[in-house]
């Protein structure tokens, strides 16, 4: 069985300290969120802000497959899922669901956080879809205390999710995190069966364990594509897709870390 090591009081303050930072970009990023704006726009709100408080963006910079990132936020509208680019050409509209997902490192810790907001006037079928991930999102976190299971998290979020005829995203999931963004565990929105099993171990949560919770729901099918820019996660029939995220500690009760 693998190992990976419990949060000790310490490092705990490390995290403590990224995610204050975190909290205070997405709290103000959401009140940034309006008709017209830029996506780019809201980005640079964000990198100047990480940066007055000492700290760097997690995600600009970050390398996968050899392309490198080169933003603060990643911005997702509608039937993305994750990673949407910003741009100046891309702008929030009446009626948009917009996802802000952002990372921090402070001191050598990261925190990593997201939320899915309508802009102006919404139908009901993604006011619904909203709350219920944000639901999903909870249900998970109360799995998350010492002697559960990886796949607890996972058979909270999915049972909610599909009893409501809505798609976890199987290929994206939440994760460890500490002194690296991405860290074991992985931690799936549905329980593995088959192969996935070898791909997302059920490993048994520790005390003080840092993980960043993070369901991705597709309001049709599951299956997802990558656009253009190598970068944004689309779902593959362009449903409305909702992402929620929050680093947590493994504690009774689990403890979050991060606002929005």
């Amino acid at each position: 069985m693998r190992s990976f090591p419990t949060i000790l009081s310490s490092a705990r303050i490390g995290l403590e300290q990224a995610a204050q930072v975190l909290s205070n970009v997405l709290l103000r990023i959401r009140k940034e969120l309006r008709p017209g704006v830029s996506t780019l726009e809201l980005d640079s709100i964000a990198e100047e802000l990480i940066r007055s408080q000492g700290a760097e963006p997690a995600f600009k910079g970050y390398v996968v497959d050899g392309r490198r990132y080169s933003h603060s936020l990643c911005i997702s509208i509608d039937h993305e899922v994750v990673h949407g680019v910003p741009s100046i050409e891309r702008k929030l509209e009446e009626g948009h669901i917009v996802s802000i997902d952002c990372g921090v490192r402070k001191h050598g810790y990261y925190a990593d956080a997201a939320f899915t907001v309508g802009i102006g006037q919404i139908s009901p079928a993604a006011q619904h879809l909203l709350k219920i991930t944000e639901e999903a999102l909870w249900l998970g976190i109360e799995q998350a205390t010492p002697g559960k299971r990886v796949y607890d998290i996972a058979a909270a979020i999915q049972y909610h999710v599909e009893r409501h005829n809505y798609s976890v995203v199987r290929e994206l999931t939440g994760h460890g995190i500490g002194r690296r963004l991405h860290e074991v565990p992985s931690i799936p929105n549905f329980v593995p069966t088959g192969n996935w099993r070898w791909r997302f171990p059920n490993e048994r949560l520790r005390a003080g364990q840092a993980l960043a919770i993070e369901p991705m729901v597709a309001a049709g099918l599951p299956n997802i594509r990558v656009a253009s820019d190598g970068w944004t996660v689309c779902t593959a029939d362009n449903s409305l897709a909702a992402h929620f995220e929050h680093t947590v500690l493994v504690a009774v009760p689990p403890v979050v870390l991060t606002q929005w």
